[in-house]
């Protein structure tokens, strides 16, 4: 009997080994979701409608009429170029290959990239067209902080190079295969410091470089159009969900608390910039509340996968004053022209949300838990510093390279004769309100 049942267990022990190794190798093959899909198709079309329109009009309403159209057409004609710089190589060199500092080159011009290359759970041409709606709102945003003042020609030349060395970089470090900052355990869920410090740096350095505007700030600049702002910001409120949700790149529990925590905070941020203005200057403005809202959707989107609804409602808070005193009370002690704030809305809110992202993750708090290998919320805190850091060294010096190399090849900034014109007329030969028909 003992001879009997010796052999025949251990052909049962190898049958059942050979069932679990390919029952693990099943469950490790990544399948793709057909709901996965269809939410980041959804979630791509809201960050493009972020930038066209949302983005468009928020910045177009708060230009003088004169210069309406030359911000539409800046953030337009950047949709057009940062897509095909993306396909060409930008994708390429943020999530190519693994390496702690960039991507390669393999899959330059999208080479494998294909109807059947995977991403996931999802395909890997949505995923590429996603992260290019990133990459596409994020130059975007630095033209509010020159606007009225700079040459059509040199913005090209500029964002395209910026793309180039310094956002598909800086978007490996924090979320590509081996990228140093990732591997340090930095929480940035959906783009504190790849697009808003970023992008809020870039625009402080341009803005520093180029100059005040003519007639700042002594000569009255208020917005022409407050209806198209506050459209914008309303656009950029719902796109957003793209933005943050999408980031969980996936239909589930996390995508669905990213987006309460996001309505959360910018709800909290709105109102916190809203009273403070109210306090401060006896009125509460739509112009106001219009940038509290940006302000906290900025804040929470490094957290958006890491904190709970009460975090959220902190960061909000903290977005909304910290944003309104940067953009007023900073802005004007020490005298620079950001035409519209992008310092002090999108490199201030990134940096007080990716900071708190660092308390507000702890499990203790109502968070998801601290990045790979950290297990405090100063550990947590101190990588997000290293981060915020990072970004504002690299992004500053290499934009201010750019700046100064463009400046003495082309020219950065339009004469005089054309600021006061208006950049419609004089780089567009266009009005944007033909009041005489």
């Amino acid at each position: 009997m003992k001879l009997f049942l010796v052999p025949n267990m251990a052909r049962l022990m190898v049958a059942v080994g050979l069932f679990l190794n390919v029952s693990q190798a099943c469950a490790d093959e990544v399948e793709l979701s057909a709901g996965d899909t269809a939410w980041m198709l959804t979630a791509t079309a809201l960050v493009l409608f972020m930038t066209i329109p949302g983005l468009s009009l928020f910045y177009a309403g708060m230009v003088r009429a004169k210069n309406v159209l030359s911000v539409l057409m800046q953030c337009f004609t950047i949709t057009a170029l940062m897509t095909i710089l993306w396909a060409l190589y930008g994708y390429s060199i943020a999530f190519g290959g693994e390496g702690a500092y960039w991507g390669g080159l393999d899959k330059l011009f999208l080479r494998g990239v294909t109807v059947d290359s995977l991403s996931g759970s999802i395909p890997e041409t949505v995923f590429m067209t996603f992260q290019m709606t990133f990459a596409i709102i994020t130059p975007a945003l630095i033209v509010g902080a020159f606007a009225e003042r700079m040459k059509f020609s040199a913005m090209l030349w500029f964002m395209g190079l910026w793309l180039t060395l310094v956002y598909a970089p800086i978007t490996h470090w924090v979320w590509g295969d081996g990228g140093w900052l990732g591997n340090m355990g930095i929480l940035d869920f959906a783009g504190g410091t790849v697009v808003h410090i970023n992008a809020g740096i870039a625009g402080l350095v341009a803005a520093l470089v180029l100059g005040k505007r003519k007639g700042y700030p002594t000569s009255p600049m208020p917005p022409h159009n407050l209806g198209y702002t506050m459209v914008g910001a309303a656009m950029l409120w719902v796109g957003w969900f793209g933005f943050n949700a999408g980031s969980e790149l996936a239909a589930n529990g996390t995508a669905g608390m990213a987006m309460a925590v996001t309505q959360i905070a910018t709800a909290a941020a709105a109102l916190g910039w809203m009273f403070c203005e109210w306090l401060s200057h006896g009125k509460p403005s739509v112009l106001g509340i219009a940038s509290g809202a940006v302000g906290g959707l900025v804040a929470i989107t490094p957290a958006s996968g890491s904190v709970g609804p009460m975090g959220a409602l902190a960061i909000g808070i903290a977005a909304g004053v910290g944003c309104f005193l940067a953009a007023t009370t900073l802005k004007r002690k020490i005298g620079y022209d950001d035409s519209l704030d992008v310092f002090g809305v999108h490199a201030v809110g990134g940096i007080i949300g990716a900071l708190l992202t660092g308390v507000f993750a702890a499990e203790a708090l109502g968070g998801a838990g601290f990045g790979s290998g950290i297990s405090s919320i100063g550990g947590q805190v101190q990588t997000q510093a290293i981060g915020i850091i990072a970004t504002i060294v690299y992004t500053g010096i290499v934009s201010f390279i750019l700046l100064k190399v463009i400046d003495g090849v082309m020219g950065l900034r339009v004469n005089e004769e054309q600021e006061a014109e208006g950049l419609d007329v004089a780089l567009h030969d266009e009005r944007g309100y033909n009041l005489s028909a």
